[in-house]
């Protein structure tokens, strides 16, 4: 049947058109990003022997060895072994992890590995074709696609008593399922966007973003092995701003102190319940992603500069931040 305009007078594909397209891209997809895609077999040491700990994926960051997964299927592991799609299997070791965005690295001897191409989930658009590639249920080289369902979720990461809100999280409806995580979500053109890390219901799979920030945490974990981030001791959220101070700062929001942790730097540098963040050290604050962004490894133990809205005004709050 041939193809026909809809009301608007845009020709659409018939089925066998849309089929064909579709089923070429995440084909494509599939065979350029699966041989980047390790499964993972974790295990701990235990008295009398090792026992496996759990399983999941990860992506080549590097020909000599590297894999990014998430850092929740090396909890706990001190090794492993990673299989490749060519059949390969190496040991692993963890180079770092860090709870708090839920990403790690991983280490194996090789230097003959398919680095997988690494995109910006900052330019990803709702409806956009995505295709995940992992190892759920210990299927490896497993291919489901779908869409970006939603950006800019969010989820609280913890490590201990410690926690984080893990924001600009991708939504798909690409089904996810436990083994997937540290698995690739990759775009139509085969470049990593995300990393897998859970499945929230039933579809429903969320990623962590490859971005500026992801970037900066997987470095520092290949570099020292730990990521450090600096604490003020408050919890907030965005809040819409007055437009007499929309206008003056040139945004239409500020992060709301909600609360303030006692004996926290926050406490100390005054900051109080209801003030409005708009900037840190002259940087624009409009989210709690910001802050976060900001409160980086160099800005630890230093004094910075809380541009604030409090009570009709506009203050300047100095704060010592220390390390999470």
């Amino acid at each position: 049947e041939a193809a026909a305009p809809d009301a608007t007078g845009a020709t659409l594909p018939d089925d066998d058109e849309a089929l064909d397209a579709y089923s070429r891209v995440v084909s494509a997809v599939a065979q350029r990003v699966a041989p980047s895609v390790a499964s993972l077999r974790l295990v701990s040491r235990v008295r009398g022997g090792r026992r496996t700990t759990g399983a999941g994926s990860a992506v080549v960051l590097s020909s000599d060895g590297l894999l990014a997964t998430s850092a929740h299927v090396v909890a706990g592991a001190d090794g492993g072994t990673a299989t490749f799609p060519d059949g390969r299997g190496f040991d692993l070791e963890v180079v770092g992890r860090d709870a708090l965005s839920d990403l790690a690295v991983v280490r194996v001897p090789a230097d003959d590995l398919v680095a997988a191409e690494l995109g910006d989930a900052t330019r990803l658009r709702v409806g956009q074709l995505v295709v995940a590639v992992g190892n759920p249920l210990g299927y490896a080289g497993s291919v489901t696609a779908g869409v970006v369902s939603a950006l800019g979720r969010s989820f609280t990461a913890r490590d201990g008593h410690r926690g984080r809100i893990v924001e600009n999280v991708i939504q798909t409806d690409a089904a996810l399922n436990p083994g997937n995580s540290g698995g690739a979500l990759a775009d139509g053109r085969g470049r990593v966007v995300g990393i897998n890390t859970a499945v929230a219901g039933v579809g429903l799979g969320l990623a962590i973003p490859i971005d500026a920030t992801s970037r900066r945490i997987i470095a520092a974990l290949v570099r020292d092995g730990v990521y450090r981030r600096g604490y003020l001791g408050v919890s907030g959220g965005a809040r819409p701003l007055p437009p007499r101070v929309a206008a003056e700062v040139g945004r239409a929001s500020g992060v709301e102190v909600v609360e303030v942790v006692p004996g926290s730097p926050a406490d100390a540098a005054g900051l109080r319940r209801e003030d409005i963040v708009l900037a840190l050290d002259g940087e624009p604050v409009t989210g709690v992603d910001d802050l976060q962004r900001l409160l980086d490894t160099d800005r630890i133990g230093r004094r910075v500069t809380l541009d604030v809205f409090r009570r009709g005004a506009r203050v300047t709050v100095v704060a010592v931040p220390a390390e999470l």
